[in-house]
């Protein structure tokens, strides 16, 4: 799933190393734009690492990206991380969660998939992709 992520990133337009970034932790991310992130770090005793981070304007996007081809508790735990998460990046100014996951395990977790879609404005599967969120979302 990162792999079809960075494709689409990249066909949007966006440089990497000037852009978007590859795994890169919150310490990095505060340091490089000056945002305080402590309240998704845990007050700095975590060290969360996205998968990718896009700069766009004044904004900088926290992203993680997964593909379940199959059901189990890895699911739930990550819908109910990501929902804290989303929750926590709402008060911080500059800043957004982004989520690109899809899967036919999500049938099985529908319901915390759910709970998630709720509480987070920028969820998104393989088929947003295909129809052009990265440009809609990093203009």
């Amino acid at each position: 799933m990162e792999n079809l992520v960075e494709d689409y990133l990249i066909k949007a337009g966006l440089v990497k190393g000037t852009d978007y970034f590859k795994e890169m932790y919150i310490s990095d991310i505060q340091r490089r734009w000056n945002l305080d992130l402590s309240s998704i770090s845990n007050t700095g005793k975590t060290e969360k690492r996205f998968d990718f981070v896009v700069k766009k304007g004044n904004t900088v996007y926290g992203i993680e990206t997964n593909f379940y081809a199959s059901s189990g508790s890895k699911l739930n735990e990550t819908a109910r991380s990501y929902k804290n998460i989303a929750l926590e990046a709402k008060d911080i100014k500059n800043f957004a969660f982004v989520w690109f996951t899809d899967g036919i395990g999500w049938k099985s977790a529908k319901h915390n998939l759910e709970e998630t879609f709720d509480v987070l404005d920028n969820l998104y599967c393989i088929t947003d992709l295909e129809n052009g969120v990265v440009n809609e979302l990093f203009k």
